[in-house]
């Protein structure tokens, strides 16, 4: 299999920002948003889905976290999209459950090329740290369109907003990493009756 690598950036006038990625990596990550939580749950992305994960982003904090946010995950999943290629030969579909203390998630992704997020998340307060939970949202949102991803989200248990957002993305992590794990028994096959994805 070739390298699943990407290296990019997108920059506007609102966020300056590039991601490197190697899908088939360790789970090494240099992370530096601006937005210290938002850090530590890309660090769950890269750890838990085996993803070696370089971000660098610049954006205006000043006003909210809201652009940087939405833009990581727009560029993550440009990223993904990138170093995946054409996805012969991936597992394509992916679940995880991970529990955290008493929060618990699910979070279930196909690479279909049809983005579409589904997700039910009642977090328990507005912030962590300096991370809007709101923008939870906007992240999975836009990686999901620029991945060409469906992702189903759902925290079915969870008091602490802490502990509900990082169940997320750790599940998220190793969804992302079932479905990219290639299938040995479909080695060079893209895995859809259409012949392409």
């Amino acid at each position: 299999m070739n390298a699943r690598t990407a290296d990019l950036r997108r920059d506007t006038k609102e966020t300056q920002i590039r991601v490197a990625i190697n899908l088939d990596g360790t789970g090494e990550a240099k992370l530096a948003t601006g937005i210290g939580f938002f850090d530590h749950m890309l660090d769950q992305i890269a750890r838990h889905g085996l993803i070696d994960l370089t971000i660098e982003a610049q954006g205006d904090l000043h006003i909210d976290g809201h652009h940087t946010v939405e833009d990581v995950g727009i560029t993550l999943g440009m990223a993904v999209a990138q170093a995946v290629g054409d996805k012969k030969g991936i597992t394509r579909y992916g679940h995880s459950y991970v529990p955290l203390d008493e929060a618990l998630s699910r979070v279930v992704v196909d690479f279909s090329g049809r983005p579409g997020l589904h997700m039910r998340v009642p977090f328990k307060a507005g912030m962590v740290g300096a991370f809007d939970t709101q923008l939870a949202y906007e992240f999975f949102q836009g990686f999901s369109n620029h991945a060409g991803v469906t992702l189903h989200i759902d925290n079915l248990h969870g008091d602490n907003a802490h502990h509900q957002c990082e169940t997320i993305f750790k599940a998220f992590a190793r969804a992302l990493r079932m479905a990219l794990t290639p299938d040995p028994r479909s080695a060079g096959v893209i895995p859809s009756t259409k012949g392409s994805l």
